[in-house]
């Protein structure tokens, strides 16, 4: 996701190896508390996910999808992604057209990104305007099911500091 203006080492904090393993397992064990599956495509677009620690694109996730042999099927990743967003997972950067594992446990968060436009990091938070805008759609007559926030700028490390 680094955009090409970035000149420096990128800072990506993904997991991997048995932080990887145990994001995987608590994923698996959430899925069946709530009886439903984690199939083995779910967990690979999943695995992918937490293994990038910023924003992917779809077509990157077909095209990483298989170890060893040809790319998935878009469907296949596209369902996957639709089920990792409905169980709180991932989420769905709209400015960026990605995708992002979510690592917070709490169902039904509100999300807010803070975007790095220099080398792609995103950081996720839970913010604290929240309420004020779940307030505001009910006083509107909305049934809000979902709250996100994207901010766009340079991050600590691209900005120089």
């Amino acid at each position: 996701m680094a955009h090409t203006a970035c000149d420096h080492d990128h800072h990506h904090h993904g997991v991997a190896g048995d932080a990887l393993a145990a994001e995987l397992t608590a994923a698996e064990a959430r899925c069946a508390a709530a009886e439903q599956r984690l199939t083995a495509p779910r967990r690979r677009v999943l695995e992918l996910l937490l293994e990038a620690g910023q924003p992917v694109k779809a077509y990157d996730l077909i095209s990483t999808f298989a170890v060893d042999g040809p790319p998935a099927k878009p469907p296949t990743v596209y369902r996957a992604l639709e089920f990792l967003e409905k169980q709180g997972f991932a989420h769905r950067i709209e400015s960026l057209n990605a995708y992002v594992a979510c690592r917070r446990e709490a169902d039904g968060h509100a999300a807010a990104f803070l975007i790095c436009d220099c080398c792609g990091a995103t950081r996720e938070f839970e913010p604290e305007a929240t309420a004020d805008i779940i307030a505001a759609g009910q006083a509107a007559g909305y049934a809000l099911t979902g709250v996100t926030i994207e901010a766009h700028g340079k991050c600590a490390d691209c900005k120089g500091e």
